[in-house]
């Protein structure tokens, strides 16, 4: 069975730090793009970054360039996304998902073209 498993939300002050974990079971992360998206209180979902497991090329949201990074460890099939001086504005469900090919990342993370989903971790930063 094909999962995302995230961790890592919490409660945080703002200016604080969190990471947060993306693990997958049932498959590896073998030429995958992998992307975290995110939830607010009636709010759309948006996407925030994506990296593509292919050759660990990287889309980021304008609004999280300098403060959020993406990584991952290939040996714990696992995605992080790092989370450093956050705002009360990035209040909310944080989700992971993953989609094979890794092919034209950008438009897979603008698009939110995946087909594997997390099942989401909250994230509030409190001011």
């Amino acid at each position: 069975e094909v999962q995302l498993v995230e961790s890592g939300g919490g409660l945080v002050q703002a200016g604080g730090s969190l990471r947060l974990s993306c693990a997958a079971s049932g498959f590896t992360f073998d030429d995958y793009a992998v992307g975290w998206f995110r939830q607010a209180p009636g709010k759309e979902r948006e996407a925030i970054l994506c990296i593509s497991t292919n050759d660990d090329s990287t889309w980021y949201r304008e609004s999280v360039k300098g403060r959020f990074t993406i990584s991952r460890d290939s040996a714990k099939n696992t995605v992080y996304l790092q989370m450093n001086n956050l705002k009360p504005e990035d209040t909310a469900v944080y989700y992971c998902a993953a989609e094979w090919p890794a092919i034209r990342l950008e438009r897979l993370c603008r698009r939110a073209e995946f087909d594997s989903w997390g099942q989401g971790t909250q994230v509030t930063v409190s001011s």
